[in-house]
Parts: structure tokens; sequence; C-alpha cells
């Protein structure tokens, strides 16, 4: 599939990419409207570009963008997907154009590990307030709308969708190894994560030639969402945005849980997102794999048709987490910011988010949008009809407020390498904690 939003390692680079996208201009429309009709139209017609990242498993706004085109003659939206590439790509342009004051879409899409620093510029965007989106307060959880507030105390952006988590399996792979293949049987395997250590050796030594998980990466980020929750909402930074890289327990114990599995030989040693993991998605070379919402568009797209059904989706080991997530937002450089800011309320209001559902298998955040029976009753028929919509239900709803600094993304890309390089066998386990810290410490700056 592609480097996405959720899980690309590489360090954050800086200077100009090749690839440019305009804002467009035109005249103040109404104030805002959750629905994609029923608002007047300016007297002339605009064009606005919406700038997004990722696949469909980010954003999968076609046919919600087709859906407010239709309703908008007026008020046309440009749907521009830039790149698959989040933290190397994508954030350094995006900083560019927002620093230069021109170059940024009239909506921009941002993952969450950039929110801390986009909330720390409250000068680069519209305040959503002025155009009457602070009443969207009670459609959404707390922790997502207090990431859309910056600094100076303003609404900057609304959410999208929400990451959930489960946990993704190949039912070949589990009947080969004589484990149980139906998603309530294999839940009741791993009600922790000690518990899913043990099923994996289980497996590895019935089936040696796959691997039981598919690598550092999506265990990392599955075990690391669960645990920041236990330590005050808290990850590499602290609210005064000082590194706690090395002093938070939360990301020891991820990082040890992943060694654990490595060391024991469970893991398939890739690197998500690489064409090596693509190919093993396709040909069955691991069983398992931590699955936020938009991770089974990845898998249903990467594995292809012939691979149908032979996923379903458990519980996560643990109960619950939130991996991943975007907002919208409207850089001030745009200049037609109330139009963009009706357009990203139609986005991330219960019609934008179905739709999104819908298309993508994106999982709202918006609360209306939960409880509409598109997505409260939702199955996937890829992973044999998996009720995707009370599987990730139940765990976000009890999910607890997480901080990101103003660096998180660097430092996520700095410290991922370093654990796909220990579970590749380029660093040794026993020198891999220090460096951990170290280009955690570097990246931070």
């Amino acid at each position: 599939m592609n480097n996405t939003r959720r899980g690309v390692l590489a360090a954050v680079a800086a200077g100009t990419l090749a690839f440019t996208a305009a804002a467009c201009g035109g005249d103040e429309a109404p104030a805002a409207a959750p629905s994609a009709g029923g608002s007047a139209a300016p007297a002339e017609k605009i064009e606005l570009t919406l700038n997004t990242f990722g696949g469909g498993e980010n954003f999968a706004y076609d046919d919600a963008v087709a859906q407010w085109n239709a309703a908008h003659p007026n008020i046309q939206v440009k749907y521009v997907n830039l790149t698959d590439r989040f933290e190397d790509t994508y954030l350094p342009q995006v900083l560019q154009w927002l620093e230069a004051g021109s170059g940024a879409g009239d909506i921009i899409g941002m993952d969450e590990g950039a929110m801390g620093l986009m909330a720390a510029r409250p000068q680069y965007f519209a305040d959503l307030g002025q155009y009457g989106l602070d009443s969207r307060k009670a459609d959404f959880p707390a922790y997502k709308w207090d990431t859309g507030v910056n600094t100076e105390g303003k609404l900057f952006a609304l959410g999208t969708d929400i990451g959930g988590m489960a946990m993704c399996y190949r039912t070949d792979l589990f009947e080969k190894a004589g484990l149980p293949t139906n998603r309530d049987e294999v839940s009741k395997l791993w009600p922790t994560w000690n518990d899913y250590l043990e099923v994996g050796k289980k497996f590895k030594a019935k089936v040696p030639d796959a691997g039981f998980v598919d690598g550092a990466n999506t265990v990392y980020e599955s075990v690391l969402a669960q645990e920041a929750g236990k330590n005050g909402g808290q990850i590499y930074f602290d609210k005064s945005q000082q590194l706690i890289v090395d002093k938070n327990p939360g990301v020891k114990a991820a990082f040890d849980y992943v060694q654990s599995l490595s060391t024991a030989g469970l893991t398939a040693k890739l690197r998500s997102w690489s064409e090596e993991w693509n190919t093993a998605m396709q040909k069955g070379g691991f069983a398992t794999m931590g699955c936020p919402s938009w991770m089974l568009g990845v898998i249903s797209g990467t594995s292809g048709e012939g691979n149908a059904k032979k996923w379903d989706v458990a519980a996560v080991p643990g109960g619950s987490g939130n991996w991943g997530g975007s907002w919208l937002m409207v850089p001030a450089q745009s200049k037609h910011p109330k139009e963009a800011a009706e357009v990203l309320n139609f986005l991330t209001g219960k019609e934008g988010q179905v739709a999104a559902f819908k298309e993508g298998g994106n999982f709202p955040s918006s609360i209306p949008a939960q409880q509409d029976p598109a997505v409260a009753e939702a199955k996937n028929a890829y992973f044999n009809d998996a009720p995707s919509g009370p599987i990730f239900a139940a765990s976000v709803a009890q999910l607890s407020p997480v901080f990101f600094g103003e660096k998180h993304a660097q430092v996520k890309a700095a410290v991922g390498e370093v654990l796909v390089g220990a579970d590749q066998g380029s660093v040794k386990w026993d020198e891999a904690w220090t460096r951990f810290v170290e280009e955690g410490v570097k990246a931070a700056g």
C-alpha cells in the first residue's frame, strides 16, 4: 500500500518538494452549515482547494466532495490528495506554505502527530468560531474537540476520523496452526498482551514459515496507544513541551513489549508500508496485525480480492485504544475562509463523516455519525462480514485524551527507525533503548 500518516517512519525532511497545489480565491459566503445543501450561494462561482494526504484509509472524501459539489454549483471543491507520505513529505511542504503565506489549500488535513505543532502556531489558521463552528462542541468527544483548540484558546480545527483499535488476523493461518478462527473465540485468546505473546508462541511452533505479527511498527503503536492513557495522556512530551521519551513508563513498556515479541522470533521483521510488507500481506507472510479502523482499508486494498474473507477482526488485547485520526483546518492565507469553513463543517459533520466511513472505512469522530445505522450497524464483507461498526465503537468508547507535543511527529519517526532496526537486526537489542532515547532527543532538537 503506501507510506501513510499513521506509519511513515522516515525522518522529517525540510525543503521544497516537487508538487504544487494552490489555494483559490472568491467572495464571502453565508455562515457554515453541517448539511451539503440549504445555504445561499455566492453571486460568483468560486473553487476551493482541499489538500489531504494518504490513500482512501486517510480521508476518503471522493464521495463527500461529490455530494457537496452537486448541491453547491457556485462553491466547488477541488480535492487534491498530495502524497502518500505524511511525516517526511506532506508536513514539511505544508509548513513551508504556511510560513510563506501562500500555496496551501483553502482547507487542509492534518494528522494527530502534528496537531501540537499546529496548535502552537495560531497565526497560520482561521478562527473557526468566527463562522459559528464553535457550536459543534457537543458533536465530538472532549479530547477530539480540545485538540482542535489552539494555544490562544480559539477553535482552529475540527476532527474527521478516529482510529480506534482492533486486531486483524488471517483465518487461514490460524486454522493451519490449530487455533480457533471464530472472531469471538479469537478475542478470548488474548485478553492481555501477555496472552497475545503466548498465543504467538503456539502459532510459531505450528507455522514456523510465517510471522505471528508483521513487525515492530504496528505492535508498538497499538501498545503505546493504551499505555498513553495510563500515563496521563502523555507520550513523548509533557504538557510543558518537555521531552519525556526516557521518563514516560508507557513508552518503555511499549518498547519492552516489542522487544519480547521480536526476540521470541514472533515478528516477520517487516517495515510497515514497505513493498516487502505489501507482498507478505498478499501471500500470508504474517498472521496478525494491530488494526485501527483505517487499517481495514489498507489490508483490503493491499491484499486484494484473492484474500477476501481470509482476514477477520477480533478485539485488541487490553480492549481499547486509539491509533490515528485527523483534523481539518482553514489556513489564514485562504481568500475564502468563510466558504472554506462551510465546506469544512460539512465534511466533519454527520453527512460527511458517514460518507467517508462508507467509502474508506474511516471511523467517525462525530458522535452523531457514530450513531448513524450506516456506521453503528456496519459489517465489512472483506473481513468475513465482521461487525466493524460495533467493534470500533466499543474500542473508542472510553478513550482518554492524548497530548501531542510540537515535535511529536519528528520524534515518532526517529524512534520508530530504531525499533525497526532492532527488529531486523541492524541494531542490537541490548543497545536499542539507549539508541532509541538518543534519536528521540536528537529529533526533538
